[in-house]
């Protein structure tokens, strides 16, 4: 058996962390508000709210949504808060940015429910290569989070790794 082929990363302490395996499904909706305003600019408040009172916030249901205004308008904080009043009982997040800050957050509260003592003195892979849109602040609060109890933080995939931290 001198020629047996053995796989060495299988066989390895080598714990594969994919960001992708946390992706929460639900549609993510960026939500303009410019087209409430006037001339996509100004604010009128009594016309706002009637705009929030009678939408039909039922479509977001089960949806992430982000709430931007893509003018240069001033947009007082209270505007946001009415919406996000009106979009919380059926929206599963709401967030003022663009669709990467809201996966961001979305990320950052996935992160904080992981477990990471199970990683302790382990060394740890974070799978670079996903197919679902993880942003790259997940990769960043992931590593904070693991530097703590993990013996090492590499990159990327068991057969081709960057090193990113080893305890000394």
């Amino acid at each position: 058996m001198k020629d047996e082929i053995i796989n060495r990363v299988a066989n390895s302490k080598l714990v594969t962390l994919d960001l992708e395996d946390y992706y929460p499904e639900g549609k993510r909706v960026l939500f303009d508000i410019k087209d409430w305003l006037f001339e996509g600019f100004v604010l009128r408040e009594k016309e706002f709210r009637a705009q929030a009172a009678s939408c039909n916030w039922e479509q977001y249901k089960g949806q992430y949504v982000a709430l931007t205004c893509s003018t240069d308008a001033i947009v007082p904080g209270w505007a946001f808060m009415l919406l996000a009043v009106y979009l919380e009982p059926f929206a599963k997040k709401v967030w003022i940015g663009n669709l990467e800050q809201l996966e961001t957050s979305i990320y950052q509260d996935i992160i904080a429910t992981i477990d990471v003592s199970v990683y302790k003195d382990k060394p740890v892979i974070i799978k670079g290569c996903s197919n679902k849109p993880v942003p790259q602040n997940a990769y960043i609060l992931l590593t904070c989070a693991l530097k703590p109890v993990a013996r090492s933080i590499m990159y990327g995939e068991a057969c081709s790794s960057v090193p990113l931290f080893k305890k000394s």
